[in-house]
C-alpha cells in the first residue's frame, strides 16, 4: 500500500520570492516560473532519529557551551511547544534544532562583525527530539536585536531560527520565531514580505506565565504545525494489521 500524499503547500501564506524591500531577495529570487513536482520516495520516507543521536543537555543553551562554573549573560527563557501536523496529530521523535544570537545580538560566527560583545559561555545552538506528544523544550537566553545592511537604519527583531524535520523530508520546515510585544516585528523588512497578517502571528512566540519559573526564567510557547497526510486511511489500515 502506498502512503497518501502530503497536503500541498499553501503559497498564499508564503512571501513572494522577489520582494525588493528585502534586498537580498533581489539576487536570490528565481527569474523563471517555479515547477510543480510530485513528491519523490526520498521526500516521503525518513529521516529517522534516535535518542542516541542527541547528546544529553543539547537542548540547554544555558549550559551546553558554558565554561565550568560559568553562565551566559542575558534574560533566561524557557522556549517550549509542540510539533503537530495539519490534522492536529503530534509528530513524535522528530529533530528540532535552534540557533540564535546572544543577548547582545551577536552570533558566534567569524563573519559576524557586529560590535555587540561575544559571550564566552554561550554557543547559540541546540537540538532536541520531540516526545510522544510532540513536545519540545529549550532553555536559553533571549537574543538581542541587531542592525543589518538592508537599509540605512534597519534592525532585526529578537528572533530564534528553527529547523524541524518532521517524519519525512516533505515536512521539513526552516523558519524563525519572534517574541510577543516586540515593536521591531512590524518594522522588519523580512516580516513585511509576508502577505497575510495571520501568517505573521503564527511566527510569534507567546508569553506563557503558566510555565514561567519564578525567580528563574520567563517562558514562551511556540507551537509548530507541519503539513499532514491527505488521508488517515493508510495509517488506520496499518494499525488494523
Amino acid at each position: 500500500m502506498t502512503p497518501p500524499d502530503y497536503y500541498s503547500r499553501d503559497r498564499r501564506w508564503h512571501p513572494p520570492a522577489f520582494t525588493p524591500d528585502y534586498k537580498t531577495s533581489v539576487s536570490r529570487s528565481p527569474r523563471l516560473p517555479l515547477l510543480s513536482l510530485e513528491n519523490t520516495a526520498s521526500e516521503i520516507t525518513g529521516p529517522t532519529f534516535a535518542p542516541t543521536d542527541i547528546a544529553p543537555g543539547d537542548n540547554d543553551l544555558l549550559t551546553n557551551f558554558a565554561r565550568a562554573g560559568g553562565s551566559p549573560i542575558g534574560e533566561r527563557i524557557l522556549l517550549h511547544g509542540r510539533v503537530l501536523d495539519e490534522n492536529a496529530r503530534p509528530v513524535p521523535n522528530t529533530l528540532v534544532e535552534i540557533w540564535q544570537a546572544n543577548a547582545s545580538g551577536r552570533y558566534r560566527h567569524k563573519k559576524d562583525g557586529y560590535l555587540g560583545a561575544l559571550d564566552p559561555n554561550f554557543g547559540g545552538c541546540g537540538r532536541v527530539l520531540t516526545d510522544d506528544n510532540g513536545a519540545y523544550a529549550f532553555r536559553t537566553v533571549k537574543p538581542g536585536a541587531y542592525p543589518w545592511r538592508n537599509g540605512i537604519n534597519d534592525w532585526r527583531p529578537a528572533h530564534i531560527h528553527v529547523s524541524v524535520f518532521g517524519s519525512a523530508f516533505a515536512q521539513r520546515l526552516i523558519t524563525q520565531l519572534y517574541f510577543e510585544g516586540d515593536p521591531l516585528i512590524a518594522r522588519c523588512p523580512i516580516v513585511s514580505t509576508i502577505p497575510d497578517p495571520a501568517a505573521v502571528q503564527q511566527l510569534i512566540a507567546r508569553l506563557d506565565m503558566n510555565e514561567t519559573r519564578p525567580l528563574n526564567m520567563i517562558a514562551y510557547r511556540f507551537d509548530i504545525v507541519l503539513r499532514g497526510r491527505r488521508s488517515t486511511m493508510f495509517e488506520n489500515r496499518m494499525e488494523g494489521n
